[in-house]
């Protein structure tokens, strides 16, 4: 493990922005023989909101070395790009932010007061688990900070907090067995919806098929966190130390294609990082991210 979390976030956001990107191309119907083959479809692959909100939470960790919830909410309003992809309560939540609203009570009252359970805090988080890495009970404290911003309900956090974990251990322990992986999840994730599936997702290890254990824990289709997280841990623990099965093992699932392979290649990149030329083939990130350039094992300013 780096001893740079920086190091480390930066390997786990590129991980994500590669899963995101190129996931995000197979909802175009003439890339679906390239899915179907395990083909790379034509370039460039363009990143949506899970990206632009990772990059949120980089850039407040490089600057504050923690979630501080008033520059992230700034931050995600500010950046806010309504063509990336969001949804609608989180389109209006940023816009009113952005126009001066406070994000405690926005946040808090989405869909009568319940709060989002949606999995958006749980698809810009893996970062966040790369820096905190070596600090299990830090990582899933500073996730629930960071869903909190945008998603006040528990299983939102719960999803958070287990993406983070995932990508904490990934980074800290390289050849991790995958039934001590998704254990050290369990250990962390508050009870509910989204930990039942994660025991689901320990008990289905032995499943080679993505479609069986989609069926089984949710591929995102509905975008709750309890329908998206359990399956990311699955195809994570699978195949942590290898970026390229991981990620066609996610997007086989179908579903929230982006999303699901945000969240798994931001965890295995934590730990192996992406394929550089995947890299090469995807939109680059922000300027604003200030995030170094990536080299497979290694970034540079």
């Amino acid at each position: 493990m780096s001893a740079d979390p920086l190091i480390r976030a930066t390997s786990s956001l590129y991980g994500l922005l590669v899963g995101d990107a190129l996931g995000s191309q197979f909802f175009v119907p003439a890339n679906r023989p390239a899915l179907d083959g395990r083909t790379l479809p034509p370039r460039p692959w363009q990143w949506t909101d899970d990206t632009e909100m990772a990059c949120s939470i980089y850039r407040v960790l490089a600057d504050h070395g923690r979630v501080d919830q008033d520059p992230l909410a700034g931050s995600f309003a500010t950046h806010h790009d309504f063509d990336r992809g969001y949804g609608p309560a989180t389109n209006r939540l940023l816009r009113l932010v952005r126009e001066g609203g406070d994000w405690r009570e926005l946040a808090a009252g989405l869909f009568d007061g319940k709060g989002s359970w949606g999995n958006g805090a749980a698809m810009r988080v893996a970062p966040l688990g790369a820096w905190f890495a070596g600090d299990l009970p830090r990582a899933a404290a500073q996730a629930r900070l960071s869903a909190q911003v945008t998603h006040t309900h528990p299983e939102a956090a719960a999803g958070a907090i287990a993406v983070a974990v995932a990508a904490a251990v990934a980074a800290a322990e390289p050849g991790v067995s995958p039934g001590r992986f998704v254990d050290q999840v369990l250990e962390h994730t508050p009870s509910g919806l989204v930990r039942d599936g994660i025991a689901a997702a320990r008990r289905l290890l032995t499943v080679r098929d993505p479609s069986l254990a989609a069926y089984e824990l949710g591929n995102g289709r509905d975008v709750s966190a309890h329908d998206t997280v359990p399956f990311t841990i699955w195809a994570a623990a699978r195949h942590l130390g290898d970026f390229e099965s991981a990620f066609w093992t996610t997007a086989a699932a179908g579903g929230d294609v982006d999303t699901t392979c945000a969240i798994v290649g931001g965890i295995t990149g934590a730990g192996v990082g992406p394929p550089p030329d995947w890299v090469r083939r995807c939109e680059p990130p922000p300027s604003w991210a200030k995030v170094p350039d990536y080299r497979r094992g290694n970034v540079r300013a």
